[in-house]
C-alpha cells in the first residue's frame, strides 16, 4: 500500500521502464484461425491500405493465416465470400472495397446491397463476415481525397482486424461452452 504513495519520479528513476510486447497483450486462440480477406480492385491503391493495416493488426492478434483474394469490384465480394465460407476452410471472412458515386443513389444501392448480402452469407454459413466496404458521401478523384481515404482505410483495417479477432475469441468460447453443455 505504501508503494502506491511513493513519488512517481523517484519510483521511475529506480526502475527502468519495461517494454511491453504488443503481441503479449492479446489472447491467443485455442486452435489456429484462417481468415479470407476479399478485396475489391476498384481504387486498389486506396483499398490496399485496409488490407495492409489489417494484416499488421491481425498478426499482433495472433491471426497469422490470412489468404487474400481480389475481385473486380465490391459488388462481386458477397459471392466470393459465400463460396469461401462454404468451403469451411475459413473461420472468418473480411471484405474491403470502396464504392463511389456512379450516379444518383447508385453508390448507396451498391453498398447497401453488398452489406445485406454479406450479412446473409454470415447467417447462412455461420462463418463471421466483416465489412470494410465503405461508401463516402463525396469522393473526388483528387490527391487530397485519395490521401484522406488511404488514411481512413488504414484505420478501418485496424478496426476490422480488432473486430475479427474479438469475435473469433467470443465464438471460440461460446462453442466450447455449447460443447461442454453449459449453453444450449
Amino acid at each position: 500500500m505504501n508503494q502506491m504513495l511513493q513519488d512517481p519520479q523517484t519510483e521511475m528513476s529506480q526502475t527502468p521502464p519495461v517494454p511491453v510486447d504488443p503481441a503479449l497483450s492479446h489472447p491467443r486462440f485455442a486452435k489456429p484461425q484462417r481468415v479470407a480477406f476479399v478485396q475489391a480492385c476498384w481504387h486498389r491503391d486506396v483499398v490496399a491500405e485496409a488490407r495492409i493495416a489489417f494484416m499488421t493488426e491481425a498478426e499482433a492478434r495472433h491471426l497469422t493465416h490470412v489468404d487474400v483474394f481480389e475481385v473486380p469490384g465490391s459488388f462481386e465480394i458477397p459471392l466470393h465470400a459465400q463460396i469461401l465460407a462454404k468451403t469451411r476452410r475459413y473461420t472468418a471472412i473480411v471484405a474491403a472495397g470502396l464504392v463511389v458515386d456512379g450516379g444518383i443513389y447508385r453508390h448507396e444501392f451498391v453498398a447497401d446491397t453488398v452489406i445485406k448480402a454479406l450479412m446473409d452469407v454470415q447467417l447462412r454459413t455461420e462463418v463471421p463476415v466483416f465489412s470494410a466496404v465503405l461508401t463516402p458521401q463525396q469522393f473526388h478523384e483528387t490527391e487530397v481525397h485519395y490521401d484522406f481515404f488511404r488514411r481512413h482505410f488504414a484505420i478501418k483495417g485496424v478496426e476490422v482486424a480488432t473486430a475479427c479477432a474479438e469475435t473469433l475469441h467470443g465464438l471460440e468460447r461460446l462453442r466450447g461452452q455449447v460443447a461442454a453443455g453449459i449453453v444450449g
